[in-house]
């Protein structure tokens, strides 16, 4: 049977291909430690289970508006204010399958074909297919463990064409776990004064910063960026909700209208019975979150060290995020256990197979120097499959 072309060229996601492997090598009884997914190893909390539960007893179970109802867009936009400092009506608001769907939904609401969108290098994987999907092209901006892995001004500036569409901005970064400061969000937006580039802002970590690290919206810096920002942020990082999907984008009213014109002939509504559950932790008052993030800046912290006292390996520790993302290219040109390693992805192969430890290439990020290691784990596990790291690459 014929596949379109559209659906041969996007490749299988990186990360889900080495958790699918790790899980398949422990299925066979193998002691796999995991450092691959992206997603807590906390429970959902009780108080928000308990509020779908309770839909599902009122017989919350039909069709919503399309972007969802107008209770959970409310109190998404209390939460924007209360939390962001941004001034969003809720038909500025639209509930989408996820923030992944977020994405997919803003590139295909803004974008024409040919449309360049700005790809700051490391980025989340899949940002350059949702990208394609849309028919835009992605020019990747590249950095460096010297710029901390971010973009600067100068770079941005000159990277800007009149076929720039859209700058993507992930801070808390996946995979690099780095966050851009206030200070260096402004200096950004400066450059894009009196430009037509929108910025897609996902923030879908914000509430996981570590160490003092201040989080900024980059809507929040000016009028002139309120205006040219679709903000994309969910409850799946910060709440433990990955599989309850739900994320959301607030920005122009113009085009939040034709995002939900489009979302409801593809997936109608996000689910019902969820969207009171939303509700429930958006105006959280538990501290749930807040001893999910101490016990995550405590593992990030440890992570890090380990990492660096492995000779050859070089880790920034964590600003945001649950990621650690060391530069392990010193390993390159070895042979270890009869592995040739040449890249991240003959690093992470070998590592897999010879040592059960599963972590993330970082070709796929646009950083083939790195890896990336999730420390959604526990300490246990992290001390362990470290050691084993070290072990391996002495």
């Amino acid at each position: 049977m014929k596949v379109s072309q559209r659906a041969a060229a996007v490749p299988p996601s990186a990360t889900i291909a080495v958790t699918s492997r790790a899980k398949e090598m422990k299925a066979r009884g193998m002691d796999v430690l995991g450092f691959a997914a992206g997603e807590p190893d906390f429970d959902t909390p009780d108080f928000i289970k308990e509020a779908a539960i309770e839909a599902l007893k009122k017989g919350q179970t039909k069709y919503t508006p399309a972007a969802g109802t107008p209770e959970l867009r409310k109190a998404i936009a209390e939460k924007l204010k209360r939390e962001n400092g941004l001034d969003y009506s809720f038909e500025q608001i639209v509930v989408n399958i996820g923030a992944k769907h977020s994405v997919y939904m803003t590139m295909q609401t803004v974008l024409d074909p040919g449309d360049e969108v700005l790809l700051p290098a490391p980025y989340w994987v899949t940002y350059p297919e949702t990208t394609k999907l849309a028919g835009g092209k992605a020019v990747i901006l590249e950095t460096s463990a010297r710029t901390g892995y971010k973009i600067t001004p100068d770079q941005l500036k000159a990277a800007i064409t009149d076929k720039t569409a859209l700058l993507v901005l992930n801070s808390p970064n996946n995979p690099g776990g780095f966050c851009y400061s206030p200070d260096e969000l402004r200096a950004l937006a400066s450059v894009l004064e009196g430009t037509k580039v929108m910025v897609l802002s996902d923030e879908i970590y914000e509430r996981l910063v570590y160490d003092g690290t201040q989080f900024l919206s980059f809507a929040a810096i000016s009028e002139d960026a309120y205006n040219r920002t679709l903000t994309i942020n969910g409850l799946s990082k910060s709440f433990s909700m990955t599989g309850w999907r739900l994320g959301y984008t607030a920005g122009p009213k113009d085009v939040m209208k034709a995002m939900s014109r489009m979302q409801d002939h593809m997936t109608q509504n996000p689910v019902t019975f969820t969207q009171p559950a939303a509700i429930a932790a958006l105006k959280d008052a538990t501290g749930a979150v807040e001893k999910m993030r101490l016990e995550f800046e405590k593992r990030g912290r440890f992570m890090a060290e380990k990492l660096n006292a492995i000779d050859g390996i070089r880790c920034a520790a964590p600003q945001g995020a649950f990621y650690c993302f060391p530069d392990v290219s010193a390993h390159y040109g070895r042979t270890i256990g009869g592995a040739e390693i040449a890249n991240s992805m003959d690093f992470a192969a070998a590592l897999l197979e010879q040592t059960l430890v599963a972590v993330v290439p970082g070709d796929p990020f646009g950083c083939p120097n790195n890896v990336r290691l999730s420390f959604a784990c526990s300490m246990e596990q992290i001390e362990k499959g470290i050691a084993r790291i070290q072990k391996w690459l002495t």
